[in-house]
């Protein structure tokens, strides 16, 4: 039997399943006499103090070994610390005289609901934290204890409806051969981990619990996206050679993690990371990198009940110049809006939230929030090689107005004697089309600019790329994508002013070597595409990666574009 589900970290595992069913509580609704309210809230904060006790103690004892579990554990502790939330199960349980269960159930899945509908996906995931949480949080108030994987003795593929981030952080790496879940995608937690830990996994994979059993041999094929429930013999041998074969590709790939990007003609090409944070964690790899072409500071929002301050900020902006020293760090400024909401920040409602007040458009709407920011960033400046860089921009008069805030704000620091560094770079994204269509009157405006494909794919092909129902019509390959960021290309190179990619597309290595091809020279991504796309760097030359430019930009298809691609860069590289 062979089930289908989404690809998120490839590679081939062999080996039987551990179906996980852990116990979900349920609170329901249920009410208290009024003069009950002070023990019922005393209840909360007693199991909130357990809970905060018990995911300290895990997150202790992985923080030296295991930063990724760390790491999102004490995400969980921010929000079991969280002061709107708090104040929410107080309120429901003293103004609606709510039980402590039904308080906790409907103000964390409220929070929840939240965080789910974010644009951003990352920050969209989170809603998983918040579930965790809630689930501690009623397991300690019905005194049941929450299972977990740590009964996993042998290899084996874990089978479950969903991972919650706690039930990944107590994963055993060396006996997990392989994730599939009935739920997630390319961007939740199971995805993250196991992609970060080299463990083969197919997520979204439809009644996978009802089609597997617990110790039914399984083959994970998670570069096709397939699961072969109790193989044949011949598929069993078929599917060890296969496995063989991309375990060997993979040593190959990772052993250009430190290479120098230099294509076989000696063009020398910028491999950046894209980071969210000035976690140590975000930061370890900065040795293997040119520099990061996108810090994400909306992260640095999302970490607590209020807006952080310009010390906080400073501090972030100033670990990450200082770490990456004379490398060029690309700091992009607050990028947050519309059904990006946040606690700290009260939005108003929109109908069409893409097309509305977010990123730059916010920040000249809350010229505080905006002031605030480009200080911190400008102090920051002088302990490295720092940029800054304006989100959503869509005409020249938005790139004219930003550049002005941040001339007074230059002003003010000048008269305060704080010092910065007077000739930081000014860049923005590429990713409305408008903007892109003005690449060359843009160009006279700014220092540089980088193209954000996630969103320019988005509004290009008018695609929501969070609806899964619309997912076939978002192409990355899409023949329209390419033309404009040729055009954009060709009007920073007249302009003599760099261009980079710091979406998606940078970090798919067939893209890449089109991208280096239309003459841009500096490609940022997540660090997990770093040694790939340095491989077909240093396998391609110039003029090779010049001739694949143009032969897919005479092309009209998506899938012709990618079928010639891939049989392309498989014959070079």
């Amino acid at each position: 039997m062979k089930l289908t589900g989404t690809a998120v970290s490839g590679g081939i595992a062999i080996a039987p399943a551990f179906v996980y069913r852990p116990f979900t509580p349920e609170a329901k609704e249920a009410y208290l006499e009024a003069d009950a309210a002070d023990a019922a809230f005393a209840a909360f904060e007693r199991h909130r103090s357990a809970v905060g006790a018990e995911l300290l103690a895990i997150c202790e004892s992985f923080s030296e070994c295991d930063s990724d579990k760390a790491d999102i554990l004490r995400a969980h502790i921010e929000i079991l610390d969280d002061i709107a939330i708090a104040e929410e199960v107080e309120r429901r349980i003293r103004s609606e005289h709510m039980d402590c269960l039904y308080a906790i159930e409907t103000t964390f899945t409220l929070f929840g609901d939240m965080m789910a509908s974010l644009d951003d996906p990352v920050l969209k995931e989170r809603a998983a934290d918040v579930m965790d949480v809630k689930y501690r949080l009623l397991c300690s108030c019905l005194g049941v204890p929450r299972a977990t994987l740590k009964d996993v003795r042998e290899p084996s593929i874990i089978c479950a409806h969903d991972l919650l981030p706690s039930d990944t952080a107590t994963l055993n790496r060396a006996m997990v051969a392989g994730i599939v879940t009935e739920t997630g995608g390319v961007t939740s937690h199971s995805a993250i981990i196991a992609r970060s830990y080299g463990i083969p996994a197919v997520l979204g994979v439809e009644h996978a619990m009802d089609a597997v059993s617990g110790g039914d041999m399984l083959i994970l094929d998670a570069s096709a996206g397939d699961v072969v429930v109790r193989p044949t013999p011949e598929e069993l041998t078929l599917y060890t050679g296969q496995k063989a074969t991309y375990d060997a590709h993979l040593e190959t790939i990772r052993s250009f993690t430190d290479a120098v990007p230099v294509s076989t003609d000696g063009e020398r090409i910028l491999v950046c990371q894209n980071i969210g944070s000035a976690d140590r964690e975000e930061l370890k790899n900065a040795p293997f990198v040119d520099g990061v072409g996108l810090f994400r500071t909306e992260f640095l929002y999302m970490q607590g009940s209020q807006l952080p301050d310009e010390e906080t900020q400073y501090r972030a902006y100033k670990t990450v110049a200082e770490t990456f020293g004379t490398r060029q760090v690309i700091v992009r400024t607050l990028d947050i809006g519309g059904d990006k909401t946040l606690d700290c920040l009260p939005l108003p409602k929109e109908d069409n939230p893409f097309l509305g007040i977010r990123a730059l458009r916010l920040c000249f709407a809350r010229p505080e929030l905006f002031r605030t920011q480009i200080r911190a960033i400008l102090r920051a400046s002088v302990y490295g090689s720092l940029a800054m860089m304006f989100p959503m921009v869509g005409t020249i008069d938005d790139i004219r107005r930003a550049r002005t805030v941040v001339e007074d704000v230059k002003s003010e620091l000048r008269a305060g004697g704080i010092p910065f560094n007077e000739q930081i770079p000014v860049g923005i994204m590429i990713e409305i089309p408008a903007i892109a269509i003005l690449a060359d009157a843009a160009a006279e405006e700014v220092d540089f600019a980088s193209i954000g494909t996630n969103d320019l794919c988005q509004y290009m092909l008018a695609v929501d790329r969070l609806n899964p129902e619309a997912a076939p019509y978002y192409q990355f390959y899409n023949p329209a994508v390419f033309h404009v960021i040729k055009h954009t290309a060709d009007a920073f190179k007249s302009a003599g002013k760099p261009l980079s990619v710091c979406g998606e597309m940078a970090g798919d290595p067939r893209i890449a070597a089109v991208l280096v091809g239309m003459g841009i020279h500096k490609l940022s991504m997540s660090f997990s595409s770093v040694p790939a796309v340095k491989r077909v760097i240093t396998g391609i030359s110039g003029k090779q990666a010049a001739t694949l430019a143009q032969e897919i930009l005479r092309m009209s298809t998506a899938s012709e574009i990618e079928a010639h691609l891939r049989a392309a860069l498989d014959a070079l590289c």
